[in-house]
């Protein structure tokens, strides 16, 4: 039977509960694919203050009418570097067409280290439950989830993002949602950034669109 998501009890409710954390170490590897003519201001390390968006985690407050807009509060997507760690972010990137266009908005990859160790509300395992939701925290309908990581911010001002498993890698990728509290662990430069259109990315590329079951366009 599939998990159901409920609603978030609210700030207010999730204080009482301690939260588990996950300290990521300073200098821990992230990977990230960046859109480098996004209309949104890019960068490896640049936080989206816009939304929120469609994304699962955006703990952005809605602007007027009720829509997306530019806000104090910024939202930045990684995986944690592992060996499959360029699949799990390519299936998070380009899920909801489940196609790797690699001329829209010019995507990029980027390895980067932390310059501080990062605190982290770890929702990869039974905690969720405990704080009544459920490990579709991480697949289940997105605006539900959007809900809890706007009480999750307000109720643990400590943590600098949260770190879930990736529904897109059947759960073997471990991706991170990092909050603007965590600007101020990001490097000046990244260890490497390459295009994803580059000729060098060909084959990496392809064997994770086969593994992934995604199109590829070139």
């Amino acid at each position: 039977m599939a998990e159901t998501l409920p609603p978030s009890p609210g700030a207010a409710a999730l204080v009482a509960i301690p939260p588990q954390l996950h300290v990521l170490p300073a200098g821990a590897p992230l990977l990230r694919i960046w859109f480098t003519t996004s209309p949104h201001p890019a960068g490896f390390a640049r936080f989206r203050t816009f939304g929120p968006t469609a994304s699962r985690f955006d703990h952005h407050l809605p602007g007027p009418g009720a829509l997306p807009a530019e806000s104090d509060r910024g939202i930045l997507y990684a995986v944690e570097e592992h060996p499959l760690a360029f699949t799990t972010a390519l299936a998070e990137v380009f899920q909801h067409q489940r196609l790797i266009d690699l001329r829209h908005e010019s995507p990029a990859v980027s390895v980067f280290r932390t310059t501080r160790a990062l605190t982290l509300l770890d929702l990869t395992g039974h905690w969720t439950t405990r704080a009544g939701a459920s490990a579709a925290l991480a697949s289940g309908p997105r605006d539900i989830a959007r809900g809890w990581s706007r009480d999750f911010h307000a109720a643990y001002p400590a943590i600098d993002g949260l770190r879930y498993r990736s529904s897109m890698s059947g759960g073997s990728g471990i991706a991170l949602a990092l909050y603007e509290r965590a600007e101020d662990a990001m490097p000046d430069t990244a260890l490497t950034t390459q295009p994803l259109a580059h000729p060098e990315m060909r084959r990496s590329l392809a064997e994770a669109a086969e593994r992934l079951g995604y199109a590829l366009v070139p």
